[in-house]
């Protein structure tokens, strides 16, 4: 199975948080996940809310779990709440379904994670993630 590694996973937070502090954005926390759903790495910007963590991992978490990016997740919740509610139901609840989880892949295309962003407006945060995830020469599918 492909990796990402911690080094990589720094670099993805870095430069996710590089980008939202460049846009204006408000300050963001960043989690890396690996394929598994186990947390790599994970930052939360001065003046974020302490709870961001949690938004942060249910956004990568979601993107991991179901091979499916938050964007792609807000869609099918939109159109089928009830499969959403029921995967929500199966993890406990940690399925944070709307954009800023994004998959990660290698530039072979293999999933190596997810990255979750949180703290501005969600397509600002799927932004900031697609950046550092780039910034590491990796592949984001948001």
């Amino acid at each position: 199975m492909a990796e990402i590694s911690l080094r990589r996973a720094r670099t993805v937070i870095r430069k996710a948080m590089e980008h939202g502090a460049a846009a204006g954005m408000k300050p963001l926390s960043v989690v890396v996940l690996d394929a598994g759903g186990h947390v790599l790495a994970f930052e939360r910007a001065d003046g974020a809310s302490p709870g961001r963590f949690g938004i942060a991992h249910g956004k990568a978490y979601g993107a991991v779990m179901l091979g499916m990016a938050g964007r792609a997740q807000r869609d099918r919740a939109e159109a089928q709440a009830y499969f959403m509610a029921a995967v929500n139901g199966v993890y406990g609840g940690a399925v944070v379904p709307v954009p800023g989880g994004v998959l990660l892949r290698d530039k072979r295309g293999a999933v190596i994670g997810a990255v979750g962003v949180t703290g501005d407006t969600s397509d600002n945060d799927e932004a900031a993630a697609l950046a550092g995830i780039e910034a590491a020469g990796l592949v984001g599918e948001p």
